[in-house]
């Protein structure tokens, strides 16, 4: 088992059950593309007609790719631009979100993505720059 962060769970964890299959890594890098490039249209091609985007602990979320689609060029047009960094929860495909802080790309969220065979069917985002630190990652770059 990986060294335990300073929280005390496991830094990462990989077994052959949560490996990424190369039709999996090839969608997120097209959706880490279509993201750091705010470049809507290609991401909404990339999720399911019923694809979820949840906050918790918001109330709020985001239903059917339209919706999805429309929250996500609102995130867009007032926050940016984005770079994102590979990483795994709970035994699925994450991506680490980093935008511009006064030309500092900072830690912002970290979207933990369920990927169908038909594309992305939900994006759990934790808004917690503080996350970062238990998944091993920078807190900017």
């Amino acid at each position: 088992m990986p060294a335990p962060s300073s929280t005390g769970w496991p830094r990462r964890r990989t077994t052959s059950s949560n490996r990424t299959t190369p039709a999996c890594r090839e969608l997120l890098d097209r959706y880490v593309a279509a993201f750091e490039k705010a470049d809507v249209d290609a991401l909404e091609r990339l999720l399911r007609e019923d694809a979820v985007l949840e906050m918790p602990p918001f109330l709020s979320w985001f239903s059917g790719r339209e919706e999805f689609g429309r929250f996500i060029r609102w995130v867009c047009a007032r926050r940016g631009p984005w770079r994102m960094a590979p990483a795994r929860a709970n035994g699925q495909p994450a991506l680490a979100a980093y935008a511009d802080g006064d030309g500092v790309l900072r830690a912002h969220s970290l979207q933990v993505l369920a990927i169908g065979k038909d594309g992305i069917a939900r994006n759990v985002v934790f808004g917690s720059p503080a996350l970062f630190a238990v998944f091993g990652l920078p807190a900017s770059l």
